[in-house]
């Protein structure tokens, strides 16, 4: 089954429905957003550790008009689908689900994990919806990114050379 992978892009309904499911069984369900562009080592270092943090791990992806209007007109490198189809491949990542609002406070108001995970570029008072996670009981956490390693310095790397 080359493609199994492709079972966990779920739709935003899909992925409320088998969250509630996973929580009725007392999983803890881990929750992360981001565009994802070029899958890195920081990236693997950064979701295996956010998987760690409970039994099910849930990526949010920003669709296509999203990243662009977070990162400009010329990202995405990679669309929306090729994102969601690599971090669904990923063992350790259970659910990838698409977003295309500016931030994925409406995905988490429906999706309702129970951890909420960023990277250490933010901090707890800049995670959107770490308000709404707190307030239903979850946690939020910041996890440390491995230096040196972005989408957009890769991308300069290759312009570079």
């Amino acid at each position: 089954m080359r493609s199994a992978f492709k079972s966990k892009i779920l739709t935003r309904s899909e992925t409320a429905k088998v969250v509630r499911n996973w929580q009725q069984k007392g999983m803890n369900v881990v929750f992360t957003n981001g565009c994802f562009d070029l899958l890195h080592r920081g990236h693997i270092a950064y979701l295996s550790d956010a998987a760690a943090l409970g039994d099910k791990l849930v990526i949010g992806v920003n669709s296509d008009a999203s990243v662009r209007a977070l990162k400009g007109p010329n990202r995405p490198l990679q669309d929306e689908i090729s994102r969601m189809e690599i971090l669904a491949a990923l063992e350790f990542v259970d659910a990838v689900v698409l977003f295309t609002e500016d931030t994925p406070l409406e995905l988490l108001r429906e999706v309702m994990p129970n951890t909420l995970v960023k990277g250490g570029d933010y901090s707890r008072d800049n995670i959107v919806g770490a308000d709404l996670i707190e307030e239903n009981g979850g946690s939020v956490r910041v996890l440390p990114f491995l230096p040196g390693y972005s989408t957009t310095a890769i991308e300069q790397r290759i312009l570079q050379r």
